[in-house]
């Protein structure tokens, strides 16, 4: 019959190596999850949250109505072109005329965000554009079209921004071009 001493003793070494196990596996963890956590402060913003700001910014400056508005979510020096109506814009003075334009031609336009990729200063800004048309071809019609603007970011304003949205979607449903004729199925 075995003695029960020495039973007692090994019970008691196998506890005391589960627990340094048990120990060493939580500090190993602790040791990867801890850097993370000391690399980002809680305040920061993730980039995720900057991205989404300056589209946000980028959206709410058109939806202001206001050019000046407009003018803050852009560097001084900003490029800014509407390939679809080949307009470019160099620098404020000419975006904010730019903007007064569109203001006047689509007196109700609204932009909404519906996604936004922005990493290491470029990116890009997918949108609906809607209105109605009262000074581009004086229709009086509304309209609604999807787009993306391709950007590049500084110092967090836009300092490029390409707009591509297809003009023949608008000038259908503004009448200025006929609807296509639909294929029977």
């Amino acid at each position: 019959m075995p003695d029960r001493g020495f039973q007692r003793l090994d019970r008691v070494n196998m506890n005391i190596i589960v627990n340094v196990k048990r120990s060493l596996i939580a500090a190993m963890l602790l040791v990867m999850l801890a850097p993370p956590s000391i690399a980002a402060p809680r305040h920061s913003k993730s980039t995720t949250d900057r991205d989404a700001a300056i589209a946000e910014k980028w959206i709410a400056a058109w939806n202001s109505h206001s050019p000046e508005k407009m003018l803050v979510a852009f560097t001084s020096d900003v490029f800014y072109e509407d390939v679809a109506f080949s307009e470019v814009s160099h620098g404020s003075a000419e975006l904010r005329k730019f903007a007064a334009s569109e203001f006047e031609g689509v007196p109700d336009l609204e932009l909404k965000l519906l996604r936004a990729n922005i990493h290491g200063g470029h990116g890009t800004i997918e949108w609906i554009f809607s209105g109605t048309d009262k000074g581009v071809f004086n229709t009086g019609k509304k309209f609604s079209v999807r787009g993306v603007s391709v950007i590049d970011v500084r110092d967090g304003k836009i300092s490029r921004s390409v707009d591509f949205y297809d003009s023949g979607t608008i000038m259908r449903q503004v009448g200025v071009l006929p609807t296509p004729p639909t294929e029977a199925k």
